[in-house]
């Protein structure tokens, strides 16, 4: 059975030792100098007939080699799994990997049938009018969200990473929510039009919109509810009402009634179509905006601990 390995050299954790020799000569091994090789990587594998693909690599890795599968492997992707690599690895968080599941340990378990795989779906996300293919990833947003990727680029070159990055970056971005007026650029929201499957348009300026497949985040943190399968979102109206009271009650899934008569909202959806004047965040990289349709994507299999 053939096997791919996705490494990418320039991630938190491989940079220290660059580029370094394939594990075993069995195998296919894959180093891309640039993004954009990845694709041409994943399309060799599907060539090849590999039928596991390791990526090891943070979440734009992730991102990168799920958005090339289509492509490469049609309807019949190949089994994955995730070697935390990366300055974030909420996916592999999700997935349950951590530091002991390295690229040796995955392979020694792809020849055990006893072997735990876990079911997960990107979300998909279709630019109307384009000719590219679909972006896939595992957290959508929009607003707030593209703020606080700055807040979080800042704490990595400040060398904070993974679980700690999340939560110094999430207290910063409500620290900025919370304080001056409602003038304030972070209260101050940006516009952006939602429709949630049939439902008409809500349009309006937007604190923080976002969206996720994942079922477990980092802390038990629980914006979008209790852990469920399928595509959850989250919606916040800008200026924030009572957002010292609403923290709580966002961040741990409670007080669904309080959040909604308060312009906070979550649930469940088939499918989400943004219009954005300003930009998109997906798994740690920001896009342009515009007319975007976010779905669930095909069901994927995951080799895990």
């Amino acid at each position: 059975m053939r096997v791919g390995v996705i490494r990418n050299p320039q991630s938190h954790a491989n940079r220290k030792k660059g580029e370094v020799a394939p594990p075993r000569s069995d195998i296919l091994f894959a180093q891309p100098d640039a993004p954009g090789d990845v694709a041409a990587e994943v399309m060799a594998f599907a060539q090849a007939g590999c039928e596991l693909v390791v990526i090891d690599g943070g979440d734009g890795t992730v991102r990168q080699v799920l958005s090339a599968l289509p492509g490469a492997f049609g309807d019949r992707p190949p089994l994955l799994s995730v070697v935390a690599g990366g300055k974030t690895n909420i996916l592999a968080f999700d997935l349950g990997v951590r530091g002991s599941w390295t690229l040796e340990t995955a392979l020694t378990a792809f020849d055990d049938p006893r072997a735990r795989i876990r079911l997960r779906s990107p979300l998909q996300v279709t630019r109307s009018g384009s000719s590219e293919p679909p972006l896939m990833g595992f957290v959508f947003g929009c607003a707030g969200l593209v703020r606080q990727e700055a807040l979080a680029s800042g704490l990595h070159r400040a060398r904070v990473f993974h679980n700690l990055s999340v939560a110094l970056t999430l207290a910063g971005a409500v620290g900025q929510a919370m304080a001056g007026g409602d003038n304030n650029p972070w209260r101050r929201g940006e516009p952006v039009t939602l429709s949630i499957d049939d439902a008409s348009p809500r349009s309006g300026p937007r604190l923080l919109s976002m969206a996720t497949t994942l079922q477990r985040l980092p802390f038990r943190m629980r914006p979008f509810g209790p852990p469920r399968h399928g595509l959850k979102f989250f919606d916040a109206d800008a200026p924030p009402r009572h957002l010292a009271r609403a923290v709580p009650r966002v961040l741990w899934g409670r007080g669904e009634g309080w959040l909604n008569k308060n312009g906070y909202r979550r649930g469940d959806a088939q499918k989400l179509r943004f219009q954005l004047e300003g930009s998109m965040f997906l798994d740690g990289e920001i896009y342009p905006g515009g007319d975007l349709t976010v779905t669930e994507g095909p069901r994927l299999r995951f080799l895990t601990p």
